[in-house]
C-alpha cells in the first residue's frame, strides 16, 4: 500500500531557493504583491487592504482513514456551544440515498443541477443529449428520469441552468462558440418554453438575483482554437420582474470591460491572450449576487482576478487580482510530481495562481464574504498554449543554482507551470514558477480582499481518507497520484447553506471526487467538517460504468422545509460519470 512519505527527497539546497525564488521583499513586490498576516500572509496579493489575520488551521490531525473503501472523514471538533435547540445540531455526515445515472461516461452527460420545490424534481444540464433532464426527486432514494428539455432549437448545447420561483432559465452556447449564445426561458412546472433572448458570446453560467428579479450571465468570449478571434467577454444582465414572454433583445444589458486598459487595470490581472484587447481578454466563468440583490462578484479564472458589477446601472466598477499562493511557506505545500509514486506534500520554491472555478457567497454577523474554490485553467489553444513543465524552462542560475537536480520527473520537473509568468527580467530565463490553481478554497470580504485560504489542507485531507488513490483522476481508478503535476485533487465547485443556523461550505472535488465540508462560522478560520468520497468505486472500471461517481461538477443543497423527506438534501451533478447523486445532510 503507498503510504505517505514524511520527508520527501527535496534537494539540499531548496531553502536558499525557496528565499530567492519566493521571497516576498523583491520579486514579488515587482509582480506587485503585497503581505497579510496569519492565514492571508501567504497569498501574495495586490488587494491586502481587508486582510484579515488568524490562526493556522491548514492540517488537521483529527481526520483518519485506512482504506479506499472506508472514505468519509470528519472532524470531531466542530461544535456551537452557543447555541440552544434544535440549533444545537452539527453536520456531521453526508449519507448517499439515491443515484441517476445517463449511461454516458465522460460525455458531460451531468453538470449543474438545481431544485424546484413545487414539483419536487432536479433540473440537471446534459450536455451529451443536448438537454436539460429532470428527474423525480419525490424518493430520494430512487431518482428517476421523469422528462427531457431539448436545447437544439436554440444551441449547440445547454452549459447552465437557474431555478427561480416557477422559471427555469437555461444558458446555451451557439453552433459557433465565437458567436453570442442565447438564454432560454422556461415554466418549470408546465416545462413550456416561454421566451429567449440573445446574451454575450459562449454563455457559461447563469443565476438568477436572490429577490428573482434579475438573471444574470456570465458570457465567457473563449477565443477560436487559431486565435483569429476572441470575443470579448461580458456579462449578462436582464430584469425579469415582469412579463418575461414580453422581453425581446434589446432589454439584455451586457457589462463589459471596455473601460479598462493595461493602463487602468491591476498589473496582476492576467492579460495575455496574442492579439487580445483587454475586454477580450477577460473572461467570465461564475457569478455569485449579494442577498440584497444589488451586487455581483464574477470570476475571471484565466485571468485570476474578480469583476464586481453594479446590478442596477449594469456596469463593472472593479476588477480585483487575487494574487498567488506561496509553496513555499508552511501549510501551503503540494505534491508537484506524477512521477515519484509517492505521497510528498511538501513546501516548494512554487507560485499558485489562485484561478477560482466557482464563487458563493455568505453572511456572518451582518457582513457578506466570499468563498471560491481555487481549481486553475490553462490556456492551450491550437495556436497558442501557455502550458509548460518546469523541466523544459531554463531556470536562471542565480535563483535556481541547481536546476538540473530541481527539474529532475521526481522533484519539481513534471510540475505543469505557465511560461507567461515568471521571466521577471525577459531574458529568457525564469527566476519564478506560477503554478494553476491554489489547490484550496478561499473567503473574501465583499471588497475582494483576503480573508482566509485552505492551504494544503485539501491534499491532505484527501492523502489521510484516501492513500491508495492519491491525486488519481476522474477517469482511471489506476491513477494513484496522477493528478499532482497537474492542480492535483482540482476543487471546482462551491457551493454555501446555512444548516441549523451554521453557514456550511461544500465544496466538489473535480479529479479525485468526493465532497469535503467546511463550517465557516468565523469566517477567518473556518474548520474542515468531513470529506466523504463514498460514491466513488475505486475498485470499478471508470469507462464501464462501475466506478460510481466521477468528477463533480455542480452542487446544490435543498433546504430541509423544501425538500420532500422534511430534512436537508445534497444534489451532486458528476460531469464524467453522467451520475446525478442525492445525499442526506445528517446533522447530530
Amino acid at each position: 500500500m503507498m503510504t505517505p512519505r514524511e520527508n520527501p527527497a527535496l534537494l539540499l539546497p531548496f531553502i536558499l531557493l525557496a528565499s530567492l525564488a519566493c521571497r516576498e521583499d523583491s520579486n514579488a513586490d515587482e509582480l506587485g504583491g503585497e503581505t497579510g498576516t496569519g492565514d492571508t500572509g501567504d497569498i501574495e496579493t495586490s488587494s491586502s487592504s481587508d486582510t484579515s489575520s488568524s490562526s493556522d488551521t491548514s492540517s488537521s490531525s483529527d481526520t483518519s482513514s485506512s482504506s479506499d473503501t472506508d472514505s468519509e472523514t470528519t472532524d470531531s471538533e466542530t461544535t456551537d456551544s452557543e447555541t440552544t435547540g434544535e440549533s444545537e445540531l452539527v453536520l456531521t455526515s453526508l449519507e448517499p440515498l439515491g443515484s441517476y445515472a445517463t449511461g454516458a461516461f465522460d460525455e458531460g452527460a451531468a453538470e449543474i443541477v438545481d431544485y424546484h420545490v413545487a414539483s419536487q424534481r432536479l433540473f440537471v444540464v446534459n450536455g451529451f443529449d443536448q438537454t436539460v433532464d429532470v428527474l423525480d426527486l419525490a424518493d430520494p432514494n430512487n431518482l428517476t428520469l421523469a422528462d427531457q428539455i431539448s436545447i437544439t432549437d436554440w444551441g449547440a448545447s445547454p452549459n447552465s441552468l437557474a431555478i427561480h420561483g416557477d422559471r427555469l432559465a437555461v444558458a446555451v452556447e451557439a453552433l459557433d462558440p465565437t458567436d453570442p449564445g442565447v438564454v432560454v426561458m422556461f415554466d418549470a412546472t408546465t416545462l413550456e418554453y416561454i421566451n429567449h433572448l440573445v446574451v454575450g458570446v459562449l454563455p457559461d453560467m447563469v443565476t438568477f438575483s436572490p429577490d428573482g428579479n434579475t438573471v444574470l450571465l456570465a458570457c465567457e468570449g473563449q477565443p477560436a482554437d487559431d486565435y483569429m478571434v476572441d470575443p470579448e467577454g461580458t456579462i449578462a444582465i436582464i430584469d425579469v420582474s415582469g412579463d418575461i414572454a414580453a422581453l425581446t433583445d434589446g432589454d439584455v444589458e451586457l457589462a463589459d470591460f471596455s473601460n479598462y486598459s493595461l493602463a487602468n487595470l491591476d498589473p496582476q490581472v492576467r492579460v495575455f491572450g496574442p492579439g487580445s484587447s483587454v475586454a477580450e481578454d477577460l473572461e467570465p466563468e461564475y457569478i455569485t449576487v449579494s442577498a440584497d440583490s444589488t451586487t455581483a462578484w464574477v470570476t475571471l479564472q484565466e485571468n485570476n482576478a474578480i469583476a464586481v458589477v453594479d446590478i442596477a446601472s449594469a456596469t463593472v466598477t472593479d476588477v480585483v487580482a487575487l494574487g498567488f499562493t506561496n509553496h513555499s511557506q508552511l501549510g501551503r505545500g503540494l505534491d508537484p510530481s506524477d512521477s515519484d509514486d509517492a505521497i510528498a506534500i511538501a513546501n516548494w520554491p512554487v507560485f499558485g495562481m489562485l484561478q477560482p472555478d466557482s464563487i458563493a457567497s455568505f453572511e456572518v454577523g451582518g457582513q457578506t464574504f466570499l468563498i471560491t474554490a481555487n481549481e486553475g485553467d490553462a490556456r492551450d489553444y491550437g495556436n497558442f498554449s501557455e502550458e509548460v513543465r518546469v523541466k523544459n524552462l531554463d531556470l536562471d542560475p542565480e535563483v535556481f543554482p541547481n536546476a538540473a537536480e530541481l527539474q529532475a520527473d521526481d522533484q519539481l520537473g513534471r510540475l505543469n507551470v505557465t511560461d507567461q509568468l515568471g521571466d521577471i527580467d525577459d531574458d529568457g530565463e525564469f527566476e519564478q514558477l506560477f503554478g494553476f490553481g491554489g489547490r484550496s478554497i478561499s473567503v473574501w470580504s465583499s471588497s475582494v480582499g483576503l480573508v482566509w485560504d485552505s492551504g494544503d489542507q485539501i491534499e491532505q485531507q484527501t492523502a489521510l481518507a484516501l492513500p491508495n488513490s492519491f491525486n488519481a483522476n476522474h477517469d482511471d481508478n489506476d491513477s494513484f497520484d496522477g493528478r499532482s503535476d497537474n492542480k492535483g485533487p482540482e476543487p471546482e465547485g462551491v457551493t454555501v447553506a446555512s444548516l441549523w443556523g451554521k453557514p456550511y461550505a461544500f465544496v466538489g472535488l473535480e479529479r479525485i471526487g468526493g465532497v469535503m465540508v467546511f463550517d465557516l462560522s468565523d469566517p477567518q478560520a473556518p474548520t474542515f467538517v468531513l470529506y466523504t468520497n463514498s460514491t466513488r468505486n475505486f475498485m470499478g472500471i471508470a469507462e464501464d460504468g462501475t466506478a460510481g461517481d466521477l468528477g463533480p461538477e455542480g452542487l446544490h443543497v435543498i433546504a430541509g422545509v423544501d425538500s420532500p423527506i422534511g430534512e436537508p438534501l445534497l444534489a451532486v451533478a458528476n460531469e464524467v460519470s453522467g451520475t446525478v447523486t442525492v445525499y442526506r445532510i445528517v446533522g447530530e
